[in-house]
């Protein structure tokens, strides 16, 4: 089945927390109704990242059309405003291959970002000025820098979860070179899509199982080599890709700071956490999410879903 030209792009959504089975399943739903993969998980855009980002195998990959995987180096970090850039030049292209565009990954700012048509602050990096408000936050630390960038702009500061620096560093970069609130630069706008939001769960203790067992199959499968491979290719530890979760305990592992034990303890702790801030996202009781519990016939399920969906449009 697929898609007829319409104005608007039919898109299926499939989210959904790190390791509930989004990957598997997103593949057999559209070998079955005619689909092409667009990736929404930030970190499989780097090459040579491959086990310690759970990324498709190449055997999976060949099974039909991935997009926006291995895209750059861990060197040249992605941000949003690229990635929206860019998702939408390749969903355009699917459909106009008259094949339907599915969606899949769990990172919710990605997702959400490309669903409401957020528009993104255009103001490029300024690495001086980074320089200078990281040095000032050491002074001052996460909380004092969260409290000015409050003053400033308290929606943008309301919006920013827990401690991420990165971001708050971001805001005020826009903010000290627009002049304009980083929030009043983000605002939604209309997109083209007609979307079928699906979620994907399990019990969150089967979730935390899966991700030990993740862990265990990662490191079994010489992610510790791929980390090896990554330093001794160059790349500095304090890239934005290396410090994902697995690749710093990995990279402290490797410098004698912990042992192997204490990383994948470390590992399967944040990543726990992650499950947790990816249900800020992906709300169980949001009525524009249809979910599903994983199951013997959760393929069948989603796929009639898919089938009225199209019907409809």
């Amino acid at each position: 089945m697929t898609p007829k030209a319409k104005k608007h792009i039919p898109l299926i959504v499939i989210l959904g927390p790190t390791a509930v089975g989004k990957t598997e399943l997103s593949i057999q739903l559209a070998e079955r109704l005619g689909g092409e993969i667009v990736s929404a998980d930030s970190r499989l855009f780097y090459r040579e990242m491959d086990i310690g980002t759970a990324k498709p195998t190449p055997a999976e990959r060949a099974r039909l059309p991935h997009h926006l995987i291995d895209v750059t180096n861990p060197d040249q970090p992605w941000n949003l405003a690229i990635y929206l850039r860019e998702a939408k030049s390749v969903i355009r292209e699917i459909h106009q291959r008259e094949k339907l565009p599915f969606l899949v990954g769990g990172t919710g700012q990605y997702i959400q970002a490309l669903l409401e048509g957020w528009r993104i602050p255009t103001v490029e990096p300024d690495p001086a000025l980074r320089e200078v408000l990281q040095a000032w936050t050491e002074r001052i630390g996460p909380a004092g820098l969260r409290s000015r960038l409050a003053t400033l702009d308290p929606e943008a500061a309301a919006a920013i979860d827990g401690p991420n620096i990165r971001r708050m560093i971001r805001a005020l970069e826009v903010i000290f070179h627009s002049g304009e609130r980083f929030s009043a630069q983000r605002g939604p706008s209309p997109t083209p899509y007609h979307v079928l939001r699906l979620g994907l769960t399990r019990p969150r203790q089967e979730l935390y199982q899966r991700i030990d067992l993740r862990i265990q199959n990662m490191l079994e499968a010489g992610f510790v080599d791929e980390v090896k491979s990554l330093l001794a290719a160059g790349y500095s530890p304090k890239l934005p890709p290396l410090s994902a979760i697995g690749y710093r305990q990995i990279i402290h592992y490797l410098d004698d700071v912990i042992t192997l034990e204490e990383a994948v303890r470390q590992m399967s702790s944040r990543t726990r956490k992650y499950v947790r801030h990816q249900a800020n996202w992906f709300q169980v009781d949001d009525p524009e999410i249809a979910w599903f519990q994983v199951s013997n016939d959760v393929l069948s399920k989603m796929e009639e879903e898919i089938t009225r969906f199209l019907e409809n449009l």
